[in-house]
């Protein structure tokens, strides 16, 4: 069973008010806990299921767990960490985004244990007078605390009033739920902070606030859709798995931390070691990767991932289930890299053979005029994870 030290400690950033939360989970009465999610992508990565997975933990212990489906705020856009407006999604799209989202919730958290709410129950109602009299809420000088704000008023940098609204729209999801805790990225703690003020001034008791980590994604910036540097949580299991083994060596006590259920003994001896250099990275990463992929997908999902990484890049033999292109008469390398999306462009293709990165059957490629010959097998590689056998 989690303590309530551990609960509020590992993975957790700040805790707002903590001696409050701390007396609410003290009483026994079960919480409302509220996360929201904009579906402005179709897919979720696992930086969202770090929250996901907190949540969980509090489920088990018998709270109730609130999913707000933020089908208005995603037509805005979170303007947060942004230099510039989003372009706006229609209803429709950010529709059939959230349609997917269902089912990636609860590869994580308890179904039966979940409310999943969509804002237009609340805001599809709101009319002019209510949206007015919210707005009349905060003040300029409140919204331009908001670093993204400030930033972009000071240099002149367009800021609509619509995004002005974004945090009070998020505010008004903790009232409409009535909620007792709100969790939410590092990112968040502004738009989180609008909700304690909202409910305060509606005579309510204010939200707590549990603010989790942002966790790297695959090019050392925060994991975002806005990045491409994701890890999916429906990415085929060989791919998630090579994407973890592509992270830095120093996110793994943190991936570790919020990911896995490694005891917090065993990842501060982890931190240690890696300093220390007295471990293998590549060895850790093996075991977190087969973690993740364990996680949303299957524990074989997971033996299958490794073994055909493993084969791949440590045994160097080719992966089994390599794409074939046919041809009808002998094709210029630059042309079939392009064909088959090896490369987008010949312009990237002649960079890649510069830099070493292409083979055709195992032999590195010195120059741009090879000719690819139909029906001679030959697999063409490009870097170490793409691949085209010549039918």
């Amino acid at each position: 069973m989690t303590t309530t030290d551990e609960l509020l400690t590992r993975g957790v950033a700040e805790v707002i008010i903590e001696s409050e939360l701390r007396q609410r989970l003290a009483s026994g009465a079960p919480l409302r806990l509220k996360q929201g999610f904009d579906p402005t992508k179709p897919d979720m990565h696992i930086g969202h299921a770090v929250g996901l997975r907190k949540l969980r933990k509090f489920q088990e212990l018998g709270h109730q767990v609130v999913l707000i489906v933020g089908d208005w705020t995603a037509q805005i856009g979170d303007p947060s960490g942004r230099d510039e407006t989003r372009t706006r999604l229609t209803a429709e799209e950010v529709r059939a985004n959230a349609e997917t989202y269902m089912e990636q919730f609860f590869r994580v958290i308890d179904r039966t244990r979940t409310e999943v709410r969509w804002q237009s129950e609340w805001f599809g109602k709101f009319g002019l007078e209510q949206a007015l009299d919210l707005a009349g809420r905060f003040t300029l000088a409140q919204m331009l605390a908001h670093d993204t704000f400030r930033k972009r008023y000071e240099a002149g940098t367009a800021l609509t009033i619509l995004e002005l609204m974004y945090p009070m729209l998020q505010g008004y999801d903790s009232v409409a739920m009535q909620a007792d805790v709100e969790f939410g990225g590092t990112d968040q703690k502004f738009n989180i902070l609008a909700g304690r003020e909202l409910m305060a001034q509606l005579g309510m008791v204010p939200q707590q606030v549990l603010l989790l980590p942002l966790i790297p994604g695959t090019d050392g910036r925060k994991m975002s859709k806005t990045f491409l540097n994701t890890v999916d949580m429906r990415m085929p299991p060989n791919e998630m798995f090579g994407r973890v083994m592509s992270m830095a060596d120093d996110v793994l006590p943190l991936y570790f931390e919020v990911l896995s259920d490694m005891p917090v003994e065993e990842v501060a001896e982890m931190r240690q070691s890696l300093v220390a250099g007295s471990i293998n990275p590549r060895d850790l990463k093996m075991r977190l990767a087969h973690e993740v992929v364990a996680q949303f997908h299957t524990p074989a999902d997971g033996d299958a991932a490794e073994s055909a990484f493993v084969r791949q890049f440590v045994q160097r033999e080719l992966p089994e289930d390599i794409p074939e292109h046919a041809l009808s008469a002998p094709t210029p390398l630059l042309d079939l890299m392009v064909a088959t999306k090896l490369a987008p462009s010949k312009a990237e293709a002649r960079r890649l053979i510069d830099g070493g990165g292409v083979r055709i059957a195992g032999e590195r490629v010195h120059g741009y005029d090879a000719l690819l010959q139909p029906g001679a097998g030959v697999v063409v590689q490009v870097g170490r994870r793409k691949f085209v056998r010549v039918v």
